[in-house]
């Protein structure tokens, strides 16, 4: 039987109140939701009237913080055994498949000079290849010209004409081909900064808007770590909140 102490140290311990412990995150997020109604009932586009009122607001304002934190405290229990997980699954495929440094990234970069090396040697080959054929191309059509203009009355000369003439054809078809086939390298095109104020100029013009949000960050970054003069900027201070 229950006896009255057990009673008064567990209100629960009755018969009929069994209920199931509370949730601690459902408690703390229930109290957080119960603020913030509370907040609305102040935050209702109206300033703050006079002292007292200020109070209220104060403290209103101190305990939603402090619900915030409680319940950020609470996350991090519930995160941290998803973290040591995380973690451990992070530190097992790292070493093969993380970018830039895993194995898989190290051995394609080694593997992709190779390849690179190789593929620009060949194309080069084949660049050298088309230019000679190209400029044999070039004599035998000069050569067909030659003799087609002097095989005039000639039959014979004039069939051994037409056949340079076909010989330059088939050249300058193969040096065509050669130079459209793969080579297993792509073109990357990149930009290379050389004149700073023509840059300036052009990326203003193209986009004004993200150029001065640019501008903006820069400054706000230096101000917030106490520089007080920043060109073209106006710096003003304003009070808010702690």
């Amino acid at each position: 039987m229950t006896d009255i102490n057990t009673i008064a140290a567990n209100p629960r311990a009755v018969i009929g109140n069994n209920q199931p412990p509370v949730d601690p995150i459902d408690e703390a997020l229930t109290a957080i939701s119960d603020l913030y109604d509370e907040a609305k009932n102040f935050a209702d586009g109206e300033p703050i009237a006079n002292q007292a009122m200020h109070d209220t607001v104060t403290a209103l304002y101190d305990q939603i913080h402090e619900a915030g934190k409680a319940a950020d405290e609470l996350r991090k229990i519930e995160k941290a055994p998803l973290d040591e997980k995380i973690d451990a699954i992070q530190k097992r495929f790292n070493p093969f498949i993380q970018p830039k440094k895993g194995k898989v990234d190290l051995a394609k970069a080694s593997l992709g000079e190779l390849l690179a090396a190789w593929r620009k040697r060949v194309a080069e080959e084949k660049a050298a290849l088309v230019e000679a054929a190209r400029k044999e191309a070039e004599r035998l059509a000069n050569v067909a010209r030659e003799a087609l203009a002097a095989s005039q009355g000639n039959l014979e000369a004039r069939e051994s004409a037409e056949l340079l003439v076909k010989e330059a054809a088939a050249v300058e078809r193969f040096a065509k081909s050669t130079a459209k086939g793969p080579t297993g390298l792509r073109s990357v095109w990149r930009a290379e900064l050389v004149d700073e104020e023509k840059a300036l100029d052009w990326a203003y013009g193209r986009s004004p808007e993200e150029f001065l949000a640019l501008c903006q960050s820069q400054a706000d970054t230096v101000v917030r770590s106490g520089m007080r003069m920043v060109p073209g900027f106006k710096v003003f201070e304003t009070k808010v909140a702690a």
